[in-house]
């Protein structure tokens, strides 16, 4: 075992999605050993970012494990030997089980069969016992489903996670709101962090009270020192007024964004490192009534500060809408939370939809991360597929995640001696085992 001043702490990403997460860790100087993510279009993206040989970032990945989409339980199914030579070796698991039974933003159906893979998660957190797991949620995960079996029992999603991690680990939770972290978007989370009990016996230091002791110097070491980021200073340097827009090169009868270059220090980090044409700048292709509806609900929510907020059952009858979500966008604010739904926002002062690319910059993605496979779906095919609007608004974060890797280090490397001493001793007991 090498000394802790030495050793690159390591994570498995369980439910990657496109690999928001993994890149904030990756950028926090964690290594990655594998991700998991079971649909095409999201693994896509995360192995044209994370994964292929020229990335900047990217997971080591083991040579018994396929760089192919896998779900978990096929994981621990076809490859328990490998996995099981990991243990000792992984210091923390992370990941994000599928939120859409649990978000607000959908229904909210206790049946969903994707909250079921939480039990995923927590199955390969006992196989493996790393020091540390780390999940990610909706809001929606804390609140008490009303009916979920014939005895009309009520479930808490959060609190079974935590009953379940609760027997090797000291569990914390937090709401987080990202905009604290430079992300310019209001977007909350709940967030779960255990910490094995056998490395947190000394110093029973909780994570988010030193994430957040960390949080001004993460700032001003990021150089973002007007906070928080509104939508504006986020996508500024996107608009089409600045730019202008050319065909589409990639898709037939759509146009995209041209761009010229950053101006406002968030922008300027997020395109730190890119060179030529942005990805995914793709417009949609609406109808001029469209684009004229647009203009005067933008005009009108200006004009009564309405920006950010849902519209109001008048102001949505009065154009023949029936979406419950849409809104326009605040420029002077942080967004308020994306979605998949491509049109649930409007931009703050162009009649149009947000493209990915902006999607992703309120997200905090930086400009090189590119987005792979269909833009949208639609019908019973959102609850199998995971689009590029649709990757991009299930993402946790980069900038966030980053700060959270950095305080998680910290966590690490401050049990020191009795931390890898731990960590010897457990291998003993398992080889024993073994044998």
């Amino acid at each position: 075992m090498t000394d802790h001043v030495d050793r690159n702490f390591s994570f498995i990403d369980i439910f990657a999605g496109c690999g928001g997460l993994s890149l904030g860790l990756l950028q926090s100087g964690w290594k990655g050993i594998f991700a998991l993510e079971h649909d095409k279009n999201a693994f896509q993206t995360l192995h044209d970012n994370l994964i292929v040989e020229n990335c900047d970032y990217k997971f080591d990945w083991p040579k018994w494990l396929p760089k192919t989409p896998l779900c978990v339980a096929q994981t621990v199914k076809e490859y328990r030997k490998e996995l099981a030579e990991l243990v000792g070796n992984v210091d923390m698991i992370v990941g994000g089980p599928p939120c859409q039974g649990f978000s607000s933003a959908g229904r909210r159906n206790p049946n969903d069969p994707r909250n079921m893979l939480v039990q995923s998660y927590i199955d390969f957190v006992q196989l493996i016992n790393p020091p540390i797991v780390l999940i990610e949620n909706v809001r929606g995960i804390t609140v008490d489903f009303k009916k979920t079996n014939e005895l009309n029992e009520k479930i808490n999603y959060a609190k079974w996670i935590i009953e379940s991690l609760s027997l090797n680990y000291k569990v914390f939770t937090k709401m987080i709101d990202m905009s604290l972290f430079c992300v310019p978007q209001k977007r909350h989370r709940f967030f779960i962090i255990g910490i094995r009990k056998d490395i947190n016996i000394i110093t029973n230091t909780n994570p988010f009270d030193l994430l957040e002791r960390n949080r001004n110097a993460f700032i001003y070491n990021k150089k973002l020192f007007s906070t928080p980021i509104s939508a504006k200073n986020a996508i500024s340097d996107l608009e089409i007024g600045r730019n202008g827009k050319t065909k589409s090169q990639n898709f037939n009868n759509f146009e995209n964004i041209l761009y010229k270059a950053p101006i406002t220090s968030y922008q300027k980090l997020m395109n730190k490192g890119m060179s030529g044409v942005l990805s995914n700048m793709r417009l949609a292709r609406h109808r001029k009534d469209i684009e004229e509806r647009f203009k005067n609900i933008i005009d009108i929510c200006h004009s009564d500060g309405r920006l950010n907020i849902s519209l109001s059952a008048e102001l949505k009858a009065s154009f023949g809408l029936k979406k419950n979500a849409i809104r326009v966008l605040d420029p002077d604010s942080p967004a308020p939370t994306i979605t998949s739904m491509p049109d649930d926002l409007i931009h703050y002062s162009e009649p149009r939809t947000l493209t990915v690319r902006e999607n992703a910059r309120l997200q905090s993605f930086p400009d090189w991360f590119t987005f792979k496979g269909k833009y949208t779906s639609g019908g019973n095919r959102r609850r199998k597929e995971v689009p590029r609007f649709t990757q991009v608004a299930n993402a946790v974060p980069p900038l966030a995640a980053e700060a959270m890797g950095l305080t998680l280090k910290q966590l690490l490397y401050s049990f020191s001696d009795h931390y890898l001493r731990s960590y010897a001793n457990f291998q003993k007991e398992y080889d024993v085992l073994e044998d």
